[in-house]
């Protein structure tokens, strides 16, 4: 029985992963998306009660796959399926841990010596435009898709989605009184073209959570010092920005107390990057409810990031060792560095 009200939501998108590895394996039509990492990186540190994830999907989405989240520790009771189908395919290829490629599946399976699936006829890109001002993809959340009983939680992280979502379910949860709203962006709306609507998204979130290469589009022409992007955003309501930088690990800016801090990536065994950055978010959501220290907050991302990397799988993270996870934490306290 799946618990009314949880501690934690996950707010994003469930897709239907094809991925071609650099170690020459494929992945056929397996359970991907962001709102599955971050889940997963949040449950490696907080597994009880059940995180709770909250998408859309079409009635084609195999529903084996929502009883096996089930099983492995997730709240599915805000997935929301839709009467139609949608198109959730996912295509990924490797050229190495980090290089990839999301178009062409025909000549990427060619050059990896397999046979093209069928079920990947007619597939295109899911993000590859600016995002809309005024209207909702298919798979955007709304306000009557949230379980009336999920906004007594308090706490809720945003995976990247686009634009229209990230600009008015936020203040819905502030308004149900929620004390925690972490937001990961999407590159669609990351642009100088949203420049002036960036403002409003980020006032009253807890924490802002981009990529280097979503603030480099952001702030084209006006500045290329990630620090000088970080103290400008915090300047519109925002006390804590990290900034994911892959392989070279986060930056982390504290805004009230105007402090600098690099965390290097865990040395981990790079199997697949694919929702690394989705397993920090999620980690760094347990461990900043678990501490209020966004410099621990960002330890505890790292390691849930280093556990999603090493495995084929978004639900690897949940089967390694007991006892794994804190371990590496206590490894990597030793190697931050405030600037």
């Amino acid at each position: 029985m799946e618990s009314a009200t949880p501690r934690f939501l996950v707010v994003g998108q469930l897709t239907r992963d094809y991925i071609l590895l650099p170690s020459g394996e494929g992945f056929i039509d397996i359970p991907g998306g962001n709102v599955l990492f971050a889940a997963v990186g949040l449950a490696v540190w907080e597994p009880e009660p059940p995180p709770a994830i909250l998408a859309r999907v079409g009635e084609d989405y195999p529903h084996e796959w929502l009883e096996e989240f089930k099983r492995r520790g997730l709240n599915t009771l805000g997935v929301k399926i839709l009467p139609n189908a949608i198109d959730l395919r996912n295509f990924v290829a490797f050229q190495d841990p980090n290089t990839q490629w999301n178009d062409d599946p025909v000549a990427h399976f060619a050059r990896f010596g397999f046979a093209f699936p069928k079920a990947l006829l007619g597939y295109r890109p899911l993000h590859k435009s600016i995002d809309s001002r005024t209207n909702f993809s298919p798979t955007s959340m709304r306000q009557n898709d949230i379980p009336e009983a999920f906004l007594d939680t308090g706490v809720a992280h945003f995976c990247p989605s686009d634009y229209l979502s990230h600009s008015l379910l936020p203040a819905i949860f502030r308004q149900a009184q929620f004390s925690t709203i972490t937001l990961d962006p999407s590159i669609g709306y990351m642009s100088p073209v949203f420049w002036d609507n960036i403002p409003s998204l980020i006032t009253g979130l807890t924490t802002f959570l981009p990529s280097e290469q979503e603030m480099y589009s952001l702030f084209q022409s006006r500045s290329s010092d990630l620090w000088e992007m970080a103290d400008a955003l915090s300047a519109y309501g925002c006390e804590i920005i990290v900034i994911k930088c892959g392989e070279r690990g986060q930056m982390l800016y504290d805004a009230p107390s105007r402090t600098r801090w690099e965390v290097p990536a865990y040395p981990a065994r790079v199997v697949n990057t694919i929702g690394a950055g989705d397993a920090f978010c999620g980690g760094f959501l347990a461990g900043y409810r678990r501490t209020y220290d966004p410099l621990q907050a960002v330890l505890y991302g790292n390691i849930s990031a280093s556990l999603a990397i090493e495995g084929n799988s978004a639900f690897y993270a949940l089967d390694v060792l007991p006892g794994l996870p804190q371990a590496r934490l206590e490894t990597l306290r030793n190697t931050v560095r405030r600037i």
